[in-house]
């Protein structure tokens, strides 16, 4: 039965690779079939898909929209109240978000506390302290 998968092609009709450079007789020696001088006959000869033959790009004709702000941006490490037990030391900018119970009184110092995170911590009685950023 005929399935795609026992499907071969026919004894010596398969080409051979084509080896450029390999003398006149072979037809393929000289210019190796890429014709004489012009972009396309030199070792990467192509100018990639975003040119358009010269003219301004697509890409660069649009204008610009819109703020970029990461340059800018202010990232902090973010721990939960149920993480405080596990952290030895942070660095950079610190934030203590609510999520999670308090089991004893932390005395802890953050660049930003949400106001959830520092009514448990003082519940707790535990002191929080802001840091200048």
């Amino acid at each position: 039965m005929l399935k795609l998968n026992t499907l071969s092609p026919a004894a010596g009709s398969r080409h051979r690779k084509k080896r450029v450079g390999r003398g006149t007789s072979s037809g393929l020696g000289k210019t190796c079939g890429r014709g004489h001088k012009g972009q396309t006959s030199r070792s990467g000869g192509t100018k990639g898909r975003r040119f358009e033959g010269g003219q301004t790009p697509l890409y660069r004709r649009l204008p610009k929209r819109g703020f970029k702000n990461y340059p800018f941006r202010v990232r902090y490490q973010i721990f939960n109240l149920d993480q405080l037990d596990q952290v030895k030391s942070a660095t950079g900018l610190i934030k203590i978000l609510g999520s999670g119970e308090v089991k004893k009184a932390y005395d802890l110092s953050a660049h930003k506390v949400s106001a959830a995170a520092k009514q448990k911590i003082e519940a707790a009685g535990g002191k929080v302290t802001i840091l200048d950023a």
